[in-house]
Parts: C-alpha cells; sequence; structure tokens
C-alpha cells in the first residue's frame, strides 16, 4: 500500500493539516480549517514526526468531539 493512501498520521513524511483556511477561533482556541492550536502550528515545522503524529491524534479526537452541522 501506498503512504499516500494511508491516513495523514500513518505516512513518512508526516503531512501537514492545513488546508489553507487558517481562522483563528475565538471560541476554542483553534484553526477553523485545521483543528491546531497556535503553538502547534508554529511548532510545525520543525518537529519530528512523532510531535507531527501526536498532534494528529489531537486532531482525531478534537474532531470526534466537535458536532459538525
Amino acid at each position: 500500500m501506498s503512504d499516500a493512501r494511508l491516513p495523514p498520521e500513518r505516512q513518512t513524511p508526516v503531512p501537514s493539516p492545513c488546508i489553507n483556511v487558517c481562522k483563528m477561533s475565538p471560541v476554542t482556541g483553534l484553526c477553523e480549517g485545521c483543528l491546531r492550536t497556535i503553538d502547534e502550528i508554529v511548532a510545525w515545522g520543525r518537529a519530528d514526526d512523532a510531535y507531527k503524529r501526536a498532534v494528529w491524534q489531537e486532531i482525531r479526537r478534537r474532531e470526534a468531539q466537535i458536532p459538525f452541522d
């Protein structure tokens, strides 16, 4: 199976969750596009794959908790 068919958190290198909808929510403190905190966004460029996978796990947890209409 090619890396592109794996979920992003299992790919190497780990891809960014950014979808170019960069707007921080004052309510949640998360980017409305990628569901990362500003600290996670800033750290991403210099982070290792373990950190990036941990961020993806948090994104998945956040997705499960957000009521999408």
